[in-house]
């Protein structure tokens, strides 16, 4: 398997594992991992796993610094970071979990920070781009939007945990949803069994 360059985003919406167990397998498997956080993905980050978020991107490091891919982290008003321009290859990024706001700035090419002007380039560059949107009920205008991106060639990936792989533990249903991410990306895992058929 070849080494690929991503970027992985957290946005602010409720969802925080699905990017962490994201993170871990990529950086596990050896892959270069670009992060962005924006400052609602932090607020997320302390509520939902209790972090010391003035610790910034050192957490990061001290959680996956002992895996074998690269991590870099970049601030959210860094416009001028080497992700922020289309001559920096970047073979996929995924926004996990993708806030409506997000979503909503992505489908009308509005770029206020690093994770709206990164995804402008994907989207621009036709490079693969992915969002876990996490949001219900969803209104016409977030459905608007979500088709729009994916008639932009965007790939739309709810965080919706499927059941047919009898989940006991809530880590089940947050491995599944990153799973699928890797799916899309054709990374090989072992997150959760894929369906094979029942007699």
């Amino acid at each position: 398997m070849s080494r690929k360059r991503l970027v992985v985003a957290m946005s602010g919406a409720s969802g925080a594992p699905y990017a962490l167990c994201l993170l871990e397998e990529l950086l596990r498997q050896g892959h270069e991992v670009h992060l962005l956080v924006t400052e609602a993905g932090w607020r997320v980050l302390k509520e939902e796993h209790q972090w010391p978020i003035q610790e910034r991107e050192q957490i990061f490091y001290q959680r996956f610094g002992h895996l074998p891919g690269t991590l870099i982290y970049h601030p959210i008003k860094d416009i001028g970071a080497s992700i922020a321009s289309g001559s920096f290859r970047i073979d996929a990024m995924i926004v996990i979990p993708c806030t409506m706001g997000t979503l909503a700035k992505i489908a009308h090419g509005i770029s206020s920070n690093l994770l709206e002007r990164t995804a402008d380039v994907m989207i621009k560059e036709r490079r693969p781009l992915i969002l876990v949107p996490r949001e219900t009920p969803l209104s016409s205008i977030h459905l608007e939007n979500m088709l729009k991106l994916a008639q932009a060639g965007v790939s739309i990936v709810p965080a919706m945990p499927a059941f047919y792989i009898s989940p006991t533990h809530i880590d089940d249903m947050v491995r599944f949803v990153a799973g699928k991410v890797l799916d899309i990306l054709g990374i090989d895992h072992q997150l959760y069994q894929p369906w094979e058929g029942k007699a």
